[in-house]
């Protein structure tokens, strides 16, 4: 369905039809936002990845223990 969909001649044609809707001096505005938009998004997913991949320093303590999670000491 998509084949051949990005051939030069189709991006050539969808950047003039870009600069004559948007106009010269709106259309590097608008690839700066879409580049900090894309970036921002790979930094959230990036972290995101990071964050699945490196557990937190959280400490189940076995049976018979006297510490939380948070390795504050309970009284019995």
């Amino acid at each position: 369905m998509f084949d051949g969909l990005f051939q030069p001649m189709h991006l050539i044609v969808i950047l003039f039809i870009a600069l004559m809707v948007f106009g010269p001096k709106k259309l590097p505005e608008l690839g700066k936002g879409l580049g900090d938009g894309i970036r921002s998004f790979k930094d959230s997913m990036r972290n995101r990845e990071e964050s699945f991949a490196k557990p937190d320093d959280v400490r189940i303590p076995a049976a018979g223990e006297n510490e939380t999670v948070s390795g504050q000491t309970r009284a019995c």
